[in-house]
């Protein structure tokens, strides 16, 4: 690392250390990959198409609503893989934040599925926010984004958290500034939109190149996969019974969690409790203008669910044992006390027993796939360290050291 000028203001100074280090990571051989990720196709136009067992299967009104051998719903694909190679870089680059301490991948680490371990999520300047964050693994066939569901696309989800005050703290001009003055990032920019495109970056191709990548997170190889394509040893007789349990119609679990995405994309009200001390979270209703949707949250599917505790849109339940436990306690039995829920028709009272919540729980861990895990680069084009929330030591750095320190 260059020894710092003394007295730098903090952004300038986030610009300086970008600029000196963009011949370092020229240098160090930034080239995107030309290859399609693992599960992907690539087409004689030069593109990256999903390749499943899934699309052999048939569905209902092609929304994969079935059994286990159902098609997937329509899904996002069709990127390059430089465009998607770009979008891995841009995901784990703190420089997309308005103070170079917060990357994509500090709400949504891969190693904890695609979200952060917390009951909300921390942005910029340590601020906890309301929420937890959602995984992202599939988020290629999902219709809606956010809890609230108030993104109808990928590229419109980026740029809630790239510019949201609490989140990432960025604006558009500062983000094309940092973009546009580092060569190597310009550079990746020209080999992932070679057809005469790139005068000079643009705001809907940092868009892009984010949703290209996220659209790879596929994870469709668990061991239940394998045994809704005919391999049936690949569960156990008690994951088997979870799993008869959870598509029954007493416990009605996958009336909402519908195989094979685990989520039939829609807003529901359950009336799932928030922590002790904070205000009712409306949801959709605020969003969507709904009073019915009060307290109403997107369905989230449930693949690799055993790696995102904690669960519910507040990170209220620690463990699956005690989300299912949830569901199990009675329709409505957590609404505060006069406030009005409309409550999903499929919250009853299954009256289950301990034993058969074991099995469910035992069935959500047979969802667990992480087999096509995209790999978190070494060095971002910024020069800065691909920033998460499980490497606290280095935002600790960045806001304690002396300006006219070395590190």
């Amino acid at each position: 690392m260059p020894v710092l000028p003394e007295a730098m203001p903090r952004l300038l100074l986030l610009f300086w250390l970008a600029t000196t280090t963009a011949a370092a990571s020229a240098a160090s051989g930034f080239q995107l990959s030309s290859n399609c990720p693992p599960s992907f196709k690539k087409t004689d136009e030069g593109s990256c198409e999903l390749r499943s067992l899934y699309q052999f299967y048939g569905s209902v009104q092609n929304k994969g609503l079935g059994g286990t051998q159902t098609a997937l719903p329509e899904h996002r694909d069709g990127f390059s893989p430089e465009q998607i190679d770009l979008g891995r870089y841009l995901f784990f680059d703190p420089a997309l934040s308005g103070d170079g301490t917060v990357s994509c991948a500090s709400c949504h680490h891969p190693d904890q599925g695609f979200s952060d371990g917390r009951a909300r999520s921390v942005g910029i300047g340590g601020r906890e926010l309301s929420r937890a964050a959602p995984s992202l693994w599939n988020v290629a066939f999902q219709k809606r984004l956010f809890w609230d569901a108030r993104a109808q696309s990928l590229e419109e989800q980026a740029q809630g958290p790239l510019y949201a005050a609490d989140e990432m703290g960025n604006t558009p001009p500062q983000l094309l500034a940092t973009l546009g003055g580092n060569p190597v990032y310009v550079e990746l920019f020209r080999q992932a939109y070679p057809q005469g495109e790139l005068e000079e970056i643009s705001l809907g191709q940092v868009y892009r190149a984010l949703a290209a990548f996220q659209s790879s997170l596929i994870s469709l190889n668990s061991r239940y996969d394998r045994y809704a394509h005919g391999y049936h040893a690949a569960l156990t007789t008690k994951e088997i019974e979870g799993m008869n349990v959870f598509r029954s119609f007493v416990a009605r679990c996958a009336e909402c969690h519908t195989p094979p995405l685990f989520t039939n994309q829609q807003i529901a009200v359950i009336g799932a409790p928030e922590p002790e001390g904070l205000p009712l979270d409306v949801g959709a209703e605020k969003i969507l203008n709904a009073p019915k949707l009060k307290g109403g949250f997107k369905v989230p599917s449930l693949r690799n669910i055993a790696q995102t505790a904690p669960y519910m849109h507040s990170g209220r339940f620690e463990t699956l044992r005690e989300a299912v436990g949830f569901y199990n306690q009675g329709r409505g039995h957590a609404v505060p006390e006069g406030v009005d829920m409309h409550l999903h028709w499929h919250i009853w009272d299954p009256n289950l027993t301990d034993y058969e919540m074991d099995r469910v729980v035992d069935f959500l861990r047979t969802l667990t796939d992480e087999s096509l895990k995209p790999q978190i680069p070494g060095q971002v084009p910024s020069g800065l360290t691909p920033i998460n929330h499980k490497n606290d030591a280095a935002i600790v750095t960045i806001e304690t050291t002396n300006i006219g320190e070395s590190s």
